[in-house]
C-alpha cells in the first residue's frame, strides 16, 4: 500500500519519485542505445570520410523503415499504458502479443524491400559512386537487424506502458557491450573476425540488437506474471479485433516519423551534394546532436507514457503539473551538457574523429546544434504529451505542417544558397520551434480532454 501512495504527491499527480523510476530506466537505456551509433561513429571516423558520411546516409535511410515497426509498437504503447491505467491488465499482455505478430512479419517485407530496392533507387539519389556503393553494403548487412529491432519495440513498449522499465538498462547494456566488441573485430578484422569495414559496423549492431531480444525475452518469463498480464490468451496473436484497434492508433504513428525521417533523409541527401567534406561535418553534427536528442526522448517517452496512465486514472487535472515536473527534469539534467557543448565544441568532436582539419569546420555546427536541442526539449515533451493523450491525428497535422516548413527552408537555403553546414542545421532549429508552438496551441485548447481510446 505505502508503494502505491509514493506514486503521487499530495495533488493527486504522479510524484517525483515515480517520475524518476520510470524515467531512469529509460534514460540509461536510450544512453546505452546512443553508444552503438557513437561507436560506429568513433571507428568509421577513422576509416575514412567516405565511410563517415555514408553510415550518416545509411543509418537515416533505415531508420525511414525502423520508424514504422518501432512507431507501430509506439501506438501499441498508448493503447498498453492507458489499459494499465485502467487496471485493465490482461488487454496489455494481448496488446503486445498481437503487435508482435503483426510486427513479425512486417519485418520480413520491410527487409525485401531495402535488400532489393535500395541498390536500384540510391545511385539515382546519391551522386558520389563511393559514398553510394559504401550505403549500400551498409544497408544489406544492417537490414537483417530489423526483426530483432521491431521485437525488441514491442516488448519494450510493454514495460513503458506497465511503467516497470528496469529492464531496458539491462538489455541495453547487453546490447552495448556486444556491440562494441563485435564492430572493433568486424571493422578491423580483429579477434579472428573478417576485415569488413562499414559492412561490419552494420552486422555488429544487427548481432547486438538480436542478443538484445533475448534478454527481454527471458526477463519475461521469468519475472513476468503471464496470466495477469494475458500472455496465456494465444488466440489473441491473430485477434482482429485488437488488431484493428490498434493499427486504428499505430497507422498514424507508423505515418508521422516515416514522414519526419523521409525528410531527414531528404535533407541528407541535399547535404551530400554540397561535397563530401560538407556531408562528413553534418554527420558529426548529427553524432553530437544524438545524446542530448536521447536524454530528450526518455524524458519524452516518460511524458507519453505518464500522461496515458494518468488519464486513464481519471487524473486528467494533474496534467500541466506533470508536464511542469517533467520538463524541469529534462532542464536539469540537460542543459549543463548543452554547456558542455558550446564551452568546448573542439574536445567533444575529438572523440568522433582525429581528422583536424574536419573538426576545425565542424565547430561552428555544435553551437546550432546546442540552440536545437535547447528547444527540443520542450518541443518532445509536449509532442508527447499530445501523444499520451490519445491526439494522434492531430499528432500528424503538425508533422505534416512542420516537414513542409522543412522542406521549404531545406529548398530555399540547403539546395539554392549552398551555405555552411552550420547554418544548413538552422532546419532542426525551425522544425523544433514550430512544433512547440503548435503543440502549446492545441494543449491550452483543452480540446484533449474529449479525446476517448
Amino acid at each position: 500500500m505505502s508503494e502505491r501512495c509514493t506514486e503521487f504527491d499530495e495533488k493527486g499527480c504522479y510524484s517525483w519519485q515515480k517520475i524518476r523510476t520510470v524515467t531512469i530506466p529509460i534514460l540509461l537505456s536510450m544512453i546505452m542505445e546512443h553508444i552503438i551509433g557513437m561507436t560506429d561513429t568513433i571507428f568509421l571516423g577513422r576509416v575514412s570520410e567516405v565511410a563517415l558520411g555514408a553510415s550518416a546516409l545509411g543509418t537515416v535511410y533505415f531508420l525511414a523503415f525502423f520508424v514504422l515497426g518501432t512507431g507501430f509498437s509506439f501506438g501499441a504503447q498508448i493503447l498498453i499504458a492507458r489499459r494499465n491505467g485502467e487496471k485493465n491488465y490482461r488487454k496489455t499482455g494481448q496488446i503486445c502479443y498481437a503487435s508482435g505478430f503483426f510486427l513479425a512479419i512486417f519485418s520480413l517485407l520491410t527487409l525485401w524491400l531495402i535488400k532489393y530496392f535500395s541498390p536500384i533507387c540510391l545511385p539515382f539519389l546519391i551522386q558520389s559512386k563511393d559514398v553510394c556503393a559504401a550505403t549500400i553494403e551498409y544497408l544489406d548487412w544492417r537490414s537483417y537487424g530489423l526483426f530483432f529491432v521491431f521485437m525488441t519495440a514491442i516488448i519494450r513498449a510493454f514495460y513503458v506502458g506497465i511503467a516497470q522499465t528496469r529492464i531496458l538498462t539491462y538489455s541495453s547494456i547487453i546490447m552495448v557491450l556486444s556491440n562494441i566488441v563485435l564492430n572493433y573485430g568486424l571493422i578491423f578484422g580483429k579477434y579472428g573476425l573478417p576485415e569488413m569495414g562499414i559492412g561490419g559496423a552494420a552486422l555488429a549492431s544487427s548481432v547486438a540488437e538480436g542478443l538484445a531480444m533475448i534478454c527481454y525475452i527471458f526477463y519475461t518469463a521469468k519475472y513476468i506474471d503471464l496470466k495477469k498480464y494475458g500472455f496465456d490468451c494465444y488466440s489473441a496473436i491473430i485477434s482482429p479485433g485488437i488488431l484493428k484497434k490498434v493499427f486504428s492508433v499505430s497507422f498514424w504513428m507508423m505515418l508521422q516519423p516515416f514522414l519526419s525521417v523521409g525528410v531527414w533523409f531528404v535533407f541528407f541527401i541535399a547535404v551530400e551534394r554540397l561535397g563530401e567534406r560538407t556531408l562528413a561535418v553534418v554527420n558529426l553534427g548529427r553524432a553530437i546532436s544524438a545524446l542530448p536528442f536521447i536524454l530528450i526522448h526518455a524524458f519524452a517517452t516518460t511524458t507519453n507514457s505518464l500522461v496515458s496512465n494518468l488519464i486513464g486514472e481519471g487524473r486528467s487535472s494533474q496534467f500541466w503539473r506533470l508536464i511542469r515536473k517533467i520538463t524541469l527534469a529534462a532542464l536539469i539534467v540537460i542543459v549543463p551538457l548543452l554547456l558542455v557543448f558550446v564551452c568546448i565544441p573542439e574536445l567533444c568532436l575529438r572523440i568522433y574523429t582525429d581528422n583536424m582539419p574536419l573538426i576545425a569546420d565542424s565547430i561552428n555546427i555544435v553551437y546550432v546544434v546546442a540552440i536545437a536541442s535547447f528547444i527540443q526539449i520542450f518541443a518532445f515533451i509536449l509532442f508527447n504529451a499530445v501523444t499520451g493523450t490519445g491526439a494522434i491525428k492531430m499528432i500528424v497535422f503538425i508533422e505534416f505542417v512542420n516537414l513542409f516548413i522543412y522542406l521549404l527552408f531545406v529548398w530555399l537555403v540547403v539546395i539554392r544558397m549552398r551555405p555552411s553546414p552550420a547554418v544548413t542545421w538552422n532546419s532542426e532549429v525551425i522544425y523544433q520551434a514550430v512544433t512547440v508552438l503548435f503543440c502549446l496551441f492545441y494543449l491550452l485548447s483543452g480540446k484533449w480532454k474529449k479525446v476517448k481510446l
